[in-house]
């Protein structure tokens, strides 16, 4: 009776432990009675079935990473390029996702694969090169990722959370890099000859402000200058008037004698009358040195 007990209560475990399962917090599970699913998308947290005759499977609902291999693409111009990129997905429906993959993470990305590829194409198709180089490869737009998420939810029951290029290549063997180099430097001459005409744009216009700052400056300092001289000239001729009031005499023998100076400088013969006013210091010298009156 004692080992009637213990087989009973054996079995007894073994069916409860048979009938219970836990889905983790990053798990989705299915549920299959006799091959046909009966539970999809069971929550996280513990739950039960009936031993022997249902059985569970979990699926990791975290975020994966399809990293493929780089893929060759012709752009707008019909110009090679080779693009390297990475999709990341996730389960969205288990129940989808089983039946088109068998729960097979391997098949999963076999599947996804051409049509992320496939969107990628129709992309890149319709950019010119210049824009396919100058394309943000952190983030490709929201419209393709609509357009594959709406043939990869339908088909495999997988979202595509995003889809990144890594790099961007020219094949080697094709005449594209020259055309881009040839443009890129083309590109960099007009900018640099733009550049330099702005700059002797400018260099012009700052020495046409100095040449007129410099030109108003010498105006105003040669005026100041007349007018200064004007003044010391006033002044000049007022102490003169001044000083050669006080003896007319001596004035006029001082203007004879800078007259003599300028005449005789330099000059061998002069012709002049005896009797001019201009030798009257010669006729009579000695009304230079009487005092006056």
């Amino acid at each position: 009776m004692k080992i009637l007990w213990i087989v009973l209560s054996a079995v007894l475990v073994v069916l409860f432990a048979g009938s219970v399962y836990t889905v983790g917090e990053n798990e989705v599970a299915l549920q299959f009675q006799f091959g046909r699913i009966v539970g999809s998308d069971i929550a996280p947290g513990l739950h039960f079935k009936i031993p022997v005759v249902q059985n569970v499977l979990l699926f990791d609902r975290r975020i994966l990473t399809l990293d493929a291999t780089p893929e060759r693409y012709l752009t707008q111009e019909k110009k090679d390029v080779s693009v390297d990129y990475f999709a990341t997905w996730r389960i969205a429906d288990a129940r989808r996702y089983y039946s088109a993959t068998l729960g097979s993470d391997v098949v999963a990305e076999q599947r996804l694969t051409p049509i992320v590829v496939e969107a990628l194409r129709n992309t890149i198709n319709q950019r010119a090169l210049q824009d396919i180089v100058s394309l943000d490869r952190n983030n490709l737009g929201g419209e393709m990722l609509r357009q594959v998420n709406a043939i990869t939810r339908t088909s495999l029951g997988i979202e595509v959370v995003d889809i990144r290029i890594k790099r961007i290549d020219l094949p080697e063997e094709s005449n594209v890099l020259s055309s881009v180099y040839e443009r890129m430097r083309a590109e960099r001459s007009r900018v640099a000859l733009q550049l330099r005409a702005e700059g002797q744009e400018e260099a012009a216009k700052i020495q046409a402000e100095a040449d007129r700052e410099k030109l108003v400056m010498m105006t105003d300092a040669e005026r100041d200058a007349e007018i200064l001289k004007g003044e010391g000239d006033a002044q000049a001729a007022a102490i003169s008037a001044q000083a050669y009031g006080q003896d007319p005499e001596f004035y006029a023998f001082y203007r004879s004698l800078q007259a003599y100076k300028t005449m005789f400088g330099g000059k061998d013969v002069i012709v002049l009358d005896p009797d001019s006013e201009l030798l009257r210091y010669f006729a009579n010298p000695g009304r230079a040195a009487a005092p006056a009156k």
